[in-house]
């Protein structure tokens, strides 16, 4: 079939892409998006069908592929056939004007928009069928089928998903903390496809959140399995599509933090949170949960709905930037942001 169909070279973020549309990942989502699918998206955050959807889901090409509505193209990766594709759109894209839709800009100096501008303004759209898998960590990596399966199993029926891209601070611990007194279990699922460069590599950020949930959270009642998919750094766009994509996996609940998939000073820090109000109900709560930091004066981490503004001057605020700057220099990180504990994995990271 490889020898006889038209071919079409894709990335490892379409390779991942294309799986999780195969698995259901990405309902009501089948396959990669038609020119229709794409500006509906864009335009309204909804799918032509009406149904809720915020990201492009893209097979993009650097040449205008020479393929009409109804062929049939083998997708190839690493030079080997990975799936196939029906045609039913080859089109060309405004990159620019689509950038400003879904990301806010089209400054290059956004991760998502340099990617999207680099893959190049022509696309195929049309449902796929997986012809290879890539192997997959059974410890790491569950399809929604059998994640779905493995929390009937444990008998939660409350489930919180914590998304992360970044090894886990104070902060983070603290959400997940809060996960726990919501629910039955918390599904830490971290992204396992493409960050940027200055984040932690994906296995320095699996081993510090196995070491936090096997020395300092309840064992029994933490799921962390990865999702392989890229960060597109969308904003309160991705937060949507993290939370649509969590609900496939089983989720109740989805936390969405302060700049919830954000990056440099893009998007307003609370973007994240007003983007919900903007739609109907998803099938899935959103657990909304300001800014968290450390205040000496309430003596831990605290956010700014437990903690008093009077105490505002005294507040450490805490991310992984920060974090990964003292490593760089040399210096050991205040354990007000990240535990003593996992300084020697992150130390791998840096």
């Amino acid at each position: 079939m490889a020898e006889t169909l038209p071919q079409v070279t894709i990335g490892e973020d379409e390779r991942l892409d294309l799986e999780n549309l195969a698995t259901g990942a990405f309902h009501p989502v089948r396959g990669f998006m038609t020119r229709e699918e794409t500006l509906s998206v864009a335009q309204e955050m909804r799918l032509p069908s009406g149904e809720v959807w915020t990201i492009p889901i893209l097979l993009q090409l650097q040449e205008r592929p020479r393929v009409d509505k109804g062929d049939q193209v083998i997708l190839m990766h690493r030079e080997k056939p990975v799936a196939l594709l029906q045609v039913e759109d080859a089109y060309e894209l405004d990159l620019k004007a689509l950038a400003r839709q879904v990301f806010g800009t089209e400054s290059e100096a956004h991760p998502g928009v340099r990617k999207l501008l680099a893959k190049g303004p022509y696309a195929l759209g049309g449902r796929v069928e997986v012809l290879a898998w890539r192997p997959r960590s059974a410890q790491l990596e569950k399809t929604p089928e059998e994640m779905r399966a493995f929390f009937r199993e444990k008998g939660w029926k409350r489930v919180v998903a914590f998304q992360t891209r970044n090894a886990p601070h104070r902060a983070h611990e603290y959400l997940i903390r809060l996960g726990l007194e919501l629910a039955d279990g918390v599904l830490v699922h971290p992204i396992l496809g493409a960050k940027k460069e200055d984040d932690f590599p994906t296995e320095v950020i699996v081993k510090a959140y196995q070491a936090l949930i096997e020395g300092f959270l309840p064992r029994e009642r933490v799921a962390l399995f990865g999702l392989a998919t890229p960060m597109r750094y969308a904003g309160p766009r991705e937060a949507v599509f993290h939370a649509l994509v969590r609900k496939n996996f089983g989720a109740t609940h989805f936390l969405v933090g302060r700049d919830h998939a954000g990056v440099g000073d893009f998007y307003d820090p609370y973007a994240a949170h007003r983007i919900f109000d903007q739609l109907p109900p998803l099938g899935i709560e959103i657990v909304k949960v300001g800014a968290v930091f450390h205040c000496p004066i309430c003596g831990g981490i605290a956010s700014e709905r437990t903690c008093p503004e009077a105490h505002r001057e005294k507040r450490l605020s805490i991310s992984m930037t920060k974090v990964r700057a003292l490593l760089r220099e040399g210096k050991t990180p205040p354990p007000e942001l990240v535990r003593p504990e996992l300084l020697p994995i992150l130390r791998q990271g840096v």
